[in-house]
């Protein structure tokens, strides 16, 4: 098998990108990205460090973040698994990227940028949820922000595939597998809602 191992290679083989494809990039919030982001309760969140690449699911009841100025993102970071992978990763390498998703949308929205986490307690304080608070806040310099190429979306058949299929392993499954038997995933599975609804925030 043949790689292509240079970028001349690869333009020769795709060609130039069309016109749309070069304006459509921005390097700050204009009017009409900064509605859309308003919009997203969900995006992925892109980080590198020495071990590797990490990609971590973010989700909010509202907007997943928050303009704090044309060129600034604020993204809460709230209870989760506690590895911590993406948090370490942006303290040793800030470059980022967030993948912003709407429901029933075929765009799909980029914003690349530099980040870094605070605990800043008035910041901390404007996600408050009845009590609860992040335990950090990631802030995102802006680099850039575009909307991807639609097909992806429409190709999967994302928004349009109704319930997950029969015989889709659960999270309890991988987790049986995984320990070689010894853990109990039914149960794990079992427990998952309600330990959900008590830890969201």
């Amino acid at each position: 098998m043949d790689f292509i191992d240079s970028t001349e290679a690869l333009e020769t083989l795709y060609g130039t990108p069309a016109e749309a494809a070069k304006i459509k990039v921005a390097h700050r919030l204009t009017p009409a990205y900064r509605a859309w982001i308003g919009h997203s309760r969900f995006c992925l969140l892109s980080t590198v460090g020495p071990e590797g690449t990490d990609c971590s699911p973010r989700g909010d009841d509202g907007p997943v973040v928050r303009p704090l100025d044309e060129a600034t993102l604020a993204l809460p970071d709230w209870r989760g698994n506690q590895r911590l992978d993406s948090l370490r990763n942006i303290v040793r390498d800030p470059r980022v990227s967030l993948t912003f998703l709407v429901p029933r949308s075929d765009t799909v929205v980029r914003v690349n940028g530099m980040a870094r986490v605070t605990a800043d307690a008035g910041l901390r304080a404007r996600f408050d949820r009845q009590g609860r608070q992040p335990g950090t806040v990631i802030v995102i310099t802006l680099t850039e922000i575009y909307f991807q190429c639609a097909r992806a979306l429409k190709r999967s058949g994302l928004w349009s595939a109704g319930a997950a299929p029969e015989g889709l392993p659960s999270p309890g499954d991988i987790l049986h597998e995984q320990s070689g038997g010894s853990f109990d995933g039914a149960t794990y599975d079992a427990d998952w809602p309600g330990r959900a609804a008590k830890t969201l925030w």
